[in-house]
C-alpha cells in the first residue's frame, strides 16, 4: 500500500523539478528579433558615437578598446552595468542617459536619442547565426 503512494509523489516531485529547469539555457535572455536594417544601423551608430573608443565590440571596425567592458555576447548577460535587468527597455535607457541611471558612472552621456539607442541595442542583442538561422542554444562566449 505504501509503494502506491510513494511512486505518484516521487513522480510529482520529479516533474516539478524538471519543470523548473525549462527556463532559458544558462539563464540567457530570450531572443530579441530585430530587422537587419536596424542591426546594421546599430553597427554604424556604434562606430559614429565612438563607443569603440572605450569598448571592444565584435563586428565594429576599430572598436577594440579595453577602457570599459567588452560588449561581446551582450545578449547572454543578466545585467546591464551590473544593476539593471538585461531588457531592451533598460538598455535603451542606459545608452540614452547612463548618468541618470548611475550618477558618476564612467560611461558618458553622448546625446544618443531613443531611436539610435534602440538600433544600438538591436546590434548588441544579435545572436550568432549560421545560414541566417538563429542559434540560441549555441554558446560561443565564456560564462
Amino acid at each position: 500500500m505504501k509503494t502506491y503512494v510513494i511512486y505518484p509523489v516521487l513522480l510529482l516531485v520529479m516533474t516539478l523539478v524538471l519543470a523548473s529547469c525549462l527556463g532559458g539555457v544558462n539563464g540567457e535572455p530570450e531572443p530579441r528579433p530585430s530587422s537587419v536594417t536596424n542591426i546594421n544601423a546599430g553597427r554604424r551608430l556604434i562606430a559614429g558615437y565612438g563607443c569603440g573608443s572605450c569598448h571592444s565590440i565584435p563586428g565594429v571596425p576599430g572598436a577594440d578598446a579595453m577602457a570599459a567592458p567588452p560588449l561581446n555576447c551582450f545578449y547572454q548577460r543578466s545585467y546591464i552595468a551590473g544593476r539593471l535587468a538585461n531588457t531592451k527597455k533598460n538598455l535603451v535607457r542606459w545608452i540614452e542617459n547612463p548618468q541618470q541611471v548611475e550618477p558618476g558612472t564612467a560611461m558618458p552621456d553622448l546625446g544618443v536619442d531613443e531611436e539610435d539607442a534602440s538600433n544600438i541595442a538591436d546590434y548588441l542583442y544579435q545572436q550568432p547565426t549560421r545560414w541566417g538561422i538563429s542559434l540560441p542554444l549555441e554558446r560561443k562566449c565564456s560564462p
